[in-house]
């Protein structure tokens, strides 16, 4: 069966080009959404996803591939999804079929991009990381325990204070208190 889907951006935009053209190419049936391309959340195109029945001769079919995915990772996700399913897939505007030798190889160069550009990413965010430490810096959240803070809460818990007032007292809850200083007394 030929699922068609067709987005548009704002209401004041039409779906009926779309719609035309995944009729001509033969959609039993087609889901129209409005939502903004860089939108994450896509309601229709997940109910899509799902109406497509792995494993049988569902073929999802787009106008133009960014009405489908927001990005190149979103895509290959999507693309992905389709694959592992069992599900073809086909781009009326740039000529894209999974059906095809040729849309396979199209599919799986841009999975090679996609893998690229991920690696690329991390090899820059561990680059970043590398330099930060070596100008001292740590990366995560400051710790709520600074050694005056541990330094005062043993003061008080020497003079008799209670465990949850020390632990008010310097701005923390009884469980970080607790974790910094396991042998203080319950």
């Amino acid at each position: 069966m030929n699922i068609g889907y067709a987005r548009i951006s704002t209401e004041g935009q039409s779906h009926d080009a779309q719609i035309a053209a995944l009729k001509a190419a033969g959609c039993d049936k087609i889901f129209t959404e409005t939502a903004s391309g860089a939108k994450k959340g896509r309601p229709v195109l997940e109910e899509v996803l799902e109406y497509l029945r792995p494993n049988s001769d569902d073929k999802l079919i787009v106008f133009k591939l960014d009405r489908v995915a927001r990005s190149l990772p979103h895509l290959i996700e999507i693309m992905d999804r389709l694959n592992r399913d069992g599900i073809e897939f086909q781009s009326l505007t740039e000529s894209i079929d999974t059906k095809t030798p040729g849309g396979r190889l199209l599919f799986h160069v841009m999975g090679a991009i996609s893998a690229f550009e991920r690696d690329l990413v991390i090899e820059r965010t561990q680059a970043g990381l590398k330099a930060a430490r070596a100008k001292g810096r740590i990366g995560g959240r400051p710790r709520r325990m600074t050694e005056d803070k541990i330094n005062a809460v043993r003061e008080l818990l020497a003079s008799g204070t209670p465990v949850k007032d020390a632990a008010a007292a310097v701005g923390v809850s009884v469980p970080t208190l607790y974790r910094w200083l396991p042998g203080a007394s319950r």
